[in-house]
């Protein structure tokens, strides 16, 4: 390729594709968001995609092989999407549990997170698309997520962060996606020391390194740091703009080829041979299968669970999740599933419906910061809607001239990837209206929600009652799309009367676009709350769910702390106290506090559980299923004993990791703090022992026996003692009623050895190695010689 060529080909050629060179043999590559499915390249968020459980349910299975074939079900989607590359998967750690992102995150531990992680690579690009591991390095939390400072030793950043990274290297990713933040005071876009020593040097990477949406800040520096590839195009800082930096001298030609060289390949590599896509029945078969194995039972008293359909006359299913599940966190890749996907409370009733009466309650409002608005269009478009708000888009602001084009949605939460939404022909500014009748119901007083990304109002019958937002920054990718936060107005209705409600939106900048409403009716809290406690008082049973909504966990913004709701609190003890038979199923994506758990017969988690949660959250209640996870994150006792919790940068923009490598569970262990439910622990139905554990050639092995008469699975972990509490190694394995098995436990190599001042070295020549059901855990202790190994 000539130098003009070569240049080009190191920025993006569009919003979500690289730049095609026909002439050198050079095809452009799309790309879509993920890890939890395919997200983008597309004009907003009504795209309909399979979505998967969120990497810490992943992470809950300690399953490499079933983390693989998940990894392969994205991969099936994404070539029958067109879609070359996924920016996926997310391996940065769960450090503190109000990480907003913490859901996209396997694990707290580097190598639980660096496996799971590489075998969902692997699983990927064995359909042919590639892998592009984000976010190197330190994007660990999300406040200040574009400024921050992030501090952190070497020894730190390799046997930790950096860790997961390399083993999606190994495994040979297509790419790896730099960060936004900093660390060590240079942009992770231009951190030389990482991308290009530790990365393309020690690892002898051979991918491109490519930056995060718009998070390049020069030209010189991005490429000598060694940047590949700027995303997205058109370029800023790269591409021809790299030609009059060579010319100067300031750019080695060399680097610029060698960019452009990785930007091909990779090219090359993923746009040519793809595998047929998943059959539809599979893939549903194994998103259950997923959900399942990744849901960790943390307590179950008196055996209450598994609950045989027919053990009871009389279930109750309270909570607000049982209704309005989350099935995924409020990132930018969200995921717009399938309207026809069922809720948890369809599948109970259909479960054990014939052998029972169900009571169902909510108990505290499903949809506590934005409600539905149940209206019909304001305008017959001819689409043949009955339900949702007409849609008009203008191409001024403030609604005014022409309309573009009109479409009818059923949603409150609208979001446009502005640049690429052919359909409505954006210009920048713009407008949209969104129009539809309102029947109330019952009389009293409606409150009316709204928010955005930029300049909003609602309008009652033409008459303006609520306004909100402003002006954002050109720039803005992400930073204010916060879905739920809003404003609200009191509307007086009687019952039956019908208004026509309009919200017009107008912007100015910003490169995504966001629009919620929402309409809730009048209520009380006591009436649902008291409700509940009259179904549980009169169940044999409950099933309580309760949880998140898909806007508590945000790209963009921490949490303030690890409590469920108050009001979730105040249900879980009214309904434990009517009925001390009650199960909690708890929907949330991270560590949260769990100190009331005493008065539940059993807790279950099931994080966020894409969209195969009911059928697979009424297959393990019943029994038909295993709760096949393991906690891949602490649960502390108190929210002051997590090693890192405060995510707030100082004064001068740095955020220092203090506390090295002791985070999560090893900082823990290390200070003698037990955790209410440690790293690693959870059961499930069947009941194992284990038995002559010894170390063979450098291998570990145990007999694992089934008690119990049914099938089941257990998880098998490897700890070291020195010189921190550290996991080594993991197996899975499932057994028979009544099977005894010998099983070979692999221990990674990497974690046997620390970063020292000559670089890796062994920890010691022989250690003593903890065979444990949890980091807690005493377990088995075996001698191993791990300096060879190492």
């Amino acid at each position: 390729m000539i130098l003009a060529q070569s240049c080009a080909l190191t920025a993006g050629g569009a919003m979500w594709s690289s730049l095609a060179v026909p002439e050198a043999g050079v095809p452009a590559f799309t790309m879509s968001d993920g890890p939890l499915g395919i997200a983008s390249g597309k004009v907003d968020e009504r795209d309909i995609a399979l979505l998967s459980p969120c990497s810490t349910l992943l992470g809950a299975t300690w399953d490499r092989e079933l983390t693989r074939r998940i990894g392969a079900l994205v991969g099936s989607e994404a070539v029958s999407r067109g879609v070359d590359a996924v920016l996926a998967p997310n391996l940065n750690l769960a450090r503190s549990p109000l990480a907003g992102r913490a859901f996209e995150y396997f694990s707290e531990d580097p190598v639980l997170t660096g496996v799971l992680g590489a075998e969902w690579v692997s699983g990927l690009q064995s359909t042919g698309t590639g892998s592009i591991a984000k976010h190197l390095v330190c994007n660990d939390s999300e406040t200040a997520r574009d400024e921050v400072d992030v501090r952190v030793d070497e020894r730190t950043l390799r046997e930790v962060y950096l860790l997961p990274f390399e083993y999606a290297a190994k495994a040979g990713c297509a790419g790896l996606m730099a960060a936004y933040n900093k660390v060590n005071g240079s942009w992770c876009s231009e951190q030389a020391h990482v991308l290009t020593q530790v990365v393309k040097q020690d690892w002898g990477f051979a991918g491109l390194v490519m930056s995060d949406w718009f998070g390049t800040h020069s030209s010189e520096g991005t490429i000598n740091a060694g940047l590949d590839l700027e995303m997205p195009g058109p370029a800023r800082f790269m591409g021809s703009e790299l030609e009059a930096a060579v010319a100067a001298g300031t750019v080695d030609r060399a680097r610029v080829e060698d960019a452009a060289s990785r930007v091909a390949a990779v090219a090359r590599r993923i746009t040519a041979g793809k595998a047929p896509p998943m059959p539809a029945a599979e893939a549903e078969a194994l998103l259950v299968e997923a959900a399942a194995a990744g849901f960790t039972l943390l307590r179950n008293e008196g055996g209450m669970l598994p609950l045989v359909p027919g053990s009871v006359k009389r279930l109750a299913v309270i909570g607000p999740n049982a209704w309005a599940p989350c099935f995924q966190g409020g990132t930018f890749a969200k995921i717009s599933i399938s309207p026809d996907v069922p809720t948890p409370v369809a599948m109970l009733r259909e479960t054990y419906g014939a052998s029972c009466e169900i009571l169902f309650e909510p108990g505290v409002d499903p949809q506590p910061r934005l409600p539905n608005m149940t209206v019909v269009p304001a305008l017959d478009i001819g689409d043949g809607c009955t339900r949702g708000m007409t849609l008009e888009y203008f191409g001024a602001p403030d609604c005014a001239g022409e309309v573009l084009t009109r479409e009818t949605r059923d949603t409150n939460s609208l979001v446009w990837f502005v640049g690429v939404h052919d359909q409505a022909r954006f210009t920048e500014p713009g407008s949209v209206r969104a129009s539809g009748r309102y029947v109330a119901q019952h009389g009293g007083a409606h409150r009316l929600h709204l928010g955005s990304t930029g300049v909003a109002r609602i309008l009652v019958d033409g008459e303006e009652v609520l306004g909100v937002g402003g002006d954002i920054p050109a720039g803005d990718v992400m930073g204010v799309l916060k879905r739920g936060d809003s404003d609200h107005v009191s509307l007086d209705l009687a019952e039956g009367q019908e208004v026509t409600i309009s919200v017009e939106f107008s912007w100015t900048g910003g490169r995504v676009q966001g629009l919620w409403y929402g309409l809730r009716g009048p209520g009380s809290a006591e009436d649902m709350l008291q409700a509940a406690v009259d179904a549980a008082r009169a169940a044999d049973a409950v099933f309580l769910i309760v949880g998140e909504t898909s806007d508590s966990s945000v790209e963009s913004k921490d949490r303030p702390d690890t409590l469920l709701p108050a009001e979730q609190l105040r249900l879980i003890e009214a309904v434990t106290s009517a009925n001390p038979r009650t199960a909690v199923i708890v929907n949330v994506g991270h560590a949260f506090d769990s100190a009331w758990e005493d008065r539940a017969a059993a807790v279950l988690s099931v994080w966020y559980p894409g969209e195969g949660f009911a059928c697979a959250l009424a297959d393990v209640l019943s029994g038909r299923r295993e709760p096949g996870g393991r906690l891949p994150v602490t649960i502390a006792a108190d929210e002051r004993d997590y090693p890192a919790f405060a995510l707030r940068p100082d004064a001068d923009g740095t955020l220092a990791y203090r506390e090295g490598t002791l985070l999560g569970y090893r900082g823990l262990v290390a200070r003698g703090k037990a955790a209410r439910h440690p790293f690693g622990s959870g059961m499930g139905y069947a009941r194992f022992a284990w038995t002559d554990a010894a170390e063979e050639g450098g291998v570990l092995h145990l007999t694992v026996t089934n008690l119990s008469k049914r099938t089941g699975s257990d998880v098998v972990q490897v700890y070291r003692d020195h010189p921190e509490p550290a996991l080594v190694g993991f197996t899975r394995v499932e057994l028979a009623a009544g099977e005894s098995r010998r099983v070979t436990v692999p221990v990674e190599p990497r974690a046997l050895q620390r970063w020292g001042e000559q670089g890796w070295e062994p920890l010691a020549e022989r250690l003593v190695l903890r065979l444990a059901r949890n980091c807690e855990d005493a377990g088995l202790r075996v001698e191993m010689e791990i300096a060879a190994l190492a």
